[in-house]
C-alpha cells in the first residue's frame, strides 16, 4: 500500500506503511489487524487521561474534612451603635476601600440597645480553642459558638490583638469535653497560584465552601507593619475570621478584609498569613496579650526625590516625620527628620519593614538605630516601650473650605492660612487651597486642606515663608524643596517637590519685586 492511501480494513492513514510488512513476514494479516485494533484503544486512553488531568479535582473530599472545624461566631455586645450610620465602620486604619465586609449590616439603634454580630471561626485544638478576628469579637459580652450539626456552647475572650486582626476565643464545655475536628497551621508558605479554599458563615450561611487560588503574597491594606495574603476566592460578609485553607487542609490564612467598591465580593480578599497567626495565637494564649514594642514615632518611606532633598545618596530607610510626645523616641536622642537606617545591625528597606522589625522587639529592649541626619550617619540607643493600645495623633488643625488664596507657581498649589489651632497663640503653617493636577505636587499626593508646616526644616506660618524659601533653594543651586506636610488623616510626613519652573525674567515681570506684588494684592496670601 503506497504512503498516503487509507487501509480499508482501519481507516487509518498514518499507519498503512508499517502493517504491510509486518503482516508480510508473519504471513497472515491477523497480526496487522490485532496491532491497528489496539492503537485506537491505547489513543482513546491516552486522550481521556489528558481529559481527566485538564478536569479541576473535587473538592468534596476536603470540605468534608474542614467543616466540621469551622464555626459560626455570634457576638452580643452592650457596645452603642452611632446613629449616623445604618452599617458598621470600616477596621480602623483601613483604607476606606478596603471594607469591613464581614460584620452584618446593622439598624440604627440606641445606644441603650444590645449590639449583634457574627463571623466565623476554626477550632485549633480538641480542648476548644478558636481563632477568630479581633474586629468580630471586640468588645463582645456574650459570645455563641455554633457547630455546623448545630452544637452550641458560650465561649469566652482569651486575648485579642487589633494590629493583626486576631483573637482567641475558648469554649466553655463541661466535663473535659473534647472536639475531635480541629485545624492546624500551615507550615509551608503558599505559593502564588496554589488553590485554596475559604470556608465561613457568608450572610448567616453557615458551611459555605469557595474555591480559588492564591493570588499574590505581601499585598500591603495599610492596615498597620504586616502583610496579607491575597485570594481569589469568593469571601463575603460574615467570612470574617474563616479559615482559608490548602489541599491538605492546613490553614493558610485566616480571612481578614476584601477589596469591594461594591460592597460584595469582586474576588479580591485578603488573609493574615498563617506564620503571623500562629505567632498571634500563641502568645494570646500564653499571656492573653500581644505585647511589641513601640518607639513612638510617625514614620514614611524615603522616594528618591525625598533622599535628594534631605541629602541621601538612596531613596531607603524609613523617615522619622514626627516624634510622639510622652513616647520612646520623646525621652532619647533622636529628631524629626532623622532617616533610619538600621536597627540593631539589620538594615531597614522602608517604613513598613521598621514597623515590623521594632514590633518584633520586646518591650522595654533597647534598639541600637542607625540613622541619617544633617549629611552625616550615627548611631542612636532607645529604651522602646510597649505598643499602646490606641496610638497617640497630633492634632489635625482642621479643614478651611475658603477658597481664595495665592497661587505658587513653582509648586503648582494656591496656597493660604491655616486655620488657628486650638491652643495655641499663634498660626502654624499654610494650608493648601487648591491644587493644580498637572503638577508634581498632585503626583506626590498633596490635596486640598493639608496644611504645609515646614519648608526645607524651617516652620513656614504665611506664603511670604514659602516664596522665600523657594528663593533660598534656588540661590543654593538645589533641585527639590523639602515639605512637612500635615494632611487631613492627623499624619505628619515629607515629601521632596521638584523645582522645575524657572523664575520669570525681570522684564516680563514689569520690575516688581515678590514682596512689591505680595503688597500689591492687599496681603491675602
Amino acid at each position: 500500500m503506497a504512503s498516503g492511501q487509507v487501509d480499508g480494513n482501519t481507516g487509518n492513514f498514518l499507519l498503512s506503511r508499517r502493517l504491510k510488512p509486518l503482516s508480510t513476514l508473519v504471513g497472515a494479516g491477523l497480526l496487522g489487524a490485532s496491532l491497528l485494533t489496539v492503537v485506537p484503544q491505547t489513543a482513546f486512553i491516552a486522550a481521556a487521561a489528558a481529559q481527566e488531568q485538564q478536569r479541576p479535582p473535587s473538592f468534596a473530599d476536603l470540605a468534608d474534612k474542614v467543616r466540621p472545624a469551622v464555626v459560626s461566631v455570634n457576638v452580643k455586645s452592650a457596645g452603642a451603635v452611632a446613629e449616623t450610620s445604618g452599617r458598621d465602620a470600616p477596621i480602623p486604619d483601613l483604607p476606606q476601600d478596603f471594607r469591613d465586609f464581614f460584620d452584618q449590616f446593622k439598624k440604627n439603634q440606641p445606644e441603650r440597645h444590645p449590639t449583634r454580630a457574627q463571623g466565623s471561626g476554626f477550632l485549633i485544638s480538641p480542648d476548644g480553642y478558636v481563632v477568630t478576628n479581633h474586629h468580630v469579637a471586640d468588645k463582645a459580652d456574650e459570645i455563641e459558638i455554633t457547630f455546623e450539626n448545630e452544637e452550641k456552647y458560650k465561649a469566652k475572650v482569651i486575648g485579642s490583638d487589633a494590629r493583626t486582626d486576631i483573637a482567641l476565643l475558648k469554649i466553655e464545655t463541661k466535663n473535659g469535653k473534647k472536639f475531635d475536628r480541629y485545624l492546624e497551621f500551615a507550615d509551608s508558605v503558599p505559593r502564588v497560584g496554589d488553590w485554596v479554599l475559604a470556608v465561613g458563615n457568608p450572610f448567616g450561611l453557615g458551611g459555605t465552601v469557595t474555591a480559588g487560588i492564591v493570588s499574590a503574597q505581601g499585598r500591603d491594606i495599610g492596615s498597620g507593619p504586616y502583610d496579607f495574603l491575597q485570594i481569589d476566592a469568593a469571601v463575603n460578609r460574615g467570612n470574617s475570621g474563616g479559615p482559608s485553607v490548602n489541599l491538605d487542609g492546613k490553614v493558610i490564612g485566616v480571612n481578614t478584609a476584601i477589596y469591594s467598591p461594591s460592597g460584595g465580593s469582586v474576588g479580591i480578599a485578603f488573609a493574615i498569613p498563617a506564620g503571623t497567626a500562629r505567632d498571634v495565637v500563641q502568645k494570646l494564649k500564653d499571656k492573653g496579650k500581644v505585647s511589641s514594642g513601640w518607639l513612638g514615632v510617625q514614620i514614611q518611606n524615603v522616594d528618591d526625590n525625598l533622599a535628594e532633598g534631605l541629602g541621601l545618596k538612596d531613596g531607603k530607610g524609613a523617615l522619622i516625620a514626627k516624634i510622639l510626645p510622652d513616647g520612646p523616641a520623646a525621652k532619647s536622642e533622636l529628631k524629626q527628620q532623622d532617616v533610619i537606617l538600621q536597627v540593631n545591625g539589620k538594615s531597614v528597606a522602608n517604613s513598613r519593614e521598621l514597623a515590623r522589625t521594632i514590633a518584633a522587639l520586646s518591650p522595654t529592649s533597647d534598639a541600637r538605630l542607625h540613622i541619617f541626619r544633617g549629611g552625616a550617619e550615627r548611631d542612636v540607643t532607645v529604651k522602646l516601650g510597649e505598643y499602646p493600645d490606641t496610638e497617640k495623633v497630633a492634632f489635625n488643625g482642621g479643614n478651611n473650605d475658603d477658597d481664595t488664596g495665592k497661587e505658587v507657581e513653582d509648586l503648582g498649589l494656591t496656597l493660604m492660612p491655616a486655620p488657628d489651632m486650638p491652643g495655641s497663640k499663634s498660626k502654624e503653617g499654610v494650608a493648601v487651597a487648591s491644587v493644580d493636577p498637572n503638577s508634581k505636587a498632585a503626583d506626590q499626593g498633596i490635596k486640598r486642606g493639608d496644611i504645609i508646616i515646614e519648608l526645607n526644616s524651617k516652620a513656614v506660618s504665611t506664603v511670604d515663608d514659602v516664596n522665600a524659601g523657594i528663593r533660598d533653594a534656588r540661590e543654593k543651586g538645589k533641585r527639590v524643596v523639602l515639605l512637612q506636610i500635615r494632611g487631613r488623616d492627623k499624619q505628619s510626613r515629607f515629601l521632596a517637590l521638584p523645582l522645575d519652573q524657572k523664575p520669570e525674567p525681570k522684564s516680563k515681570r514689569g520690575g516688581d519685586s515678590d514682596k512689591d506684588r505680595d503688597d500689591k494684592d492687599g496681603g491675602k496670601h
